[in-house]
């Protein structure tokens, strides 16, 4: 099964993934699955580091992708094209890119964000 981690879904599984529940622990640690982490989370990353908002390395960004063995999924024009026909039922521009690329793609996102769920036909995960 090819999966889509949402941002919180991959900070948790660094610093808390004992915060996880079964399901997602089950999907992350299942080599068969294709985990993928949007290169819209690496941005989010790093700037709420920058900000203040979080603290979390480059480094451990890193390591997490490597430990995880996540592959990273690249924001296409398409992608981006597509945020005109999202609704408007989430605010948070980087959550929106994961949404729209996560529709694009045909992949469920893994989260524990409710609002992605107001995105018909967006599977998602927790």
């Amino acid at each position: 099964m090819r999966v889509l981690l949402d941002t919180v879904t991959f900070i948790l599984a660094v610093q808390s993934p004992l915060g996880l529940p079964p399901k997602v622990v089950q999907i992350l640690q299942n080599a068969g699955n294709l985990r993928e982490l949007s290169a819209i989370s690496l941005t989010e990353i790093a700037m709420k580091t920058a900000t203040g908002k979080l603290t979390f390395s480059r480094e451990a960004v890193l390591q997490g992708i490597a430990d995880l063995e996540l592959r990273l999924l690249a924001f296409t024009a398409q992608h981006a094209l597509d945020l005109f026909r999202l609704p408007m039922h989430h605010r948070d521009p980087f959550d929106r890119q994961i949404i729209a690329q996560a529709l694009a793609e045909d992949i469920p996102v893994v989260t524990c964000d409710q609002q992605f769920r107001l995105y018909k036909p967006l599977s998602v995960i927790w």
